[in-house]
């Protein structure tokens, strides 16, 4: 695992050590982890959305219904 040090604004610092205390992680470096693994998610879905949107505009038309768009997009989330 590579080590890093990066600095928290005193509000950011605040609530990391909070959700420290509360149990909910060990460490400030397995929360930033996870907070990265859900930014990186986040981001998958939002580019699969673009891919989608940049292929409508070309096309003018998609044959896939609201529904079927957003069962797609429910599962990237899992």
């Amino acid at each position: 695992m590579i080590r890093q040090s990066i600095s928290f604004t005193e509000p950011n610092d605040e609530w990391l050590n909070s959700q420290i205390l509360s149990k909910e992680y060990s460490s400030k470096s397995e929360l930033v982890n996870d907070l990265i693994r859900q930014a990186r998610a986040q981001q998958k879905q939002i580019d699969w959305i673009r891919m989608k949107l940049e292929k409508a505009e070309k096309s003018g038309f998609t044959s896939e219904s609201k529904s079927e768009i957003l069962k797609q997009s429910k599962q990237l989330l899992k």
